[in-house]
């Protein structure tokens, strides 16, 4: 099994900005050490022949063209109705 020290889990907690306590230190090395215990095992599986399954639900992404559509109304009528605009483009309030 692959040991996994304090220091291992307080560097990953570090880089994950992550504040713990003695208690979960300890939980997460434990739990850390048997994740890669199992990694390991199955990295000693033989997966000749097999192939990779990207995804197992037969859904597939749909694609279709873009298309313009003309409204009938040119972008000037419509920076025109919009109540402020600057720069050929909507302004609207900031968001932050």
């Amino acid at each position: 099994m692959t040991q996994i020290t304090r220091d291992d889990v307080l560097h990953l907690a570090q880089l994950s900005s992550l504040e713990l306590n003695d208690s979960e230190i300890n939980e997460l090395q434990t739990d850390i050490s048997n994740i890669l215990g199992y990694v390991q095992q199955l990295s000693k599986l033989d997966t000749t022949g097999v192939e990779p399954t990207y995804q197992v639900t037969g859904l597939k992404n749909v694609w279709r063209d873009d298309k313009v559509i003309d409204y009938g109304i040119s972008r000037e009528e419509l920076l025109k109705r919009a109540p402020e605009s600057r720069d050929n483009q909507v302004k609207v309030p900031k968001v932050l």
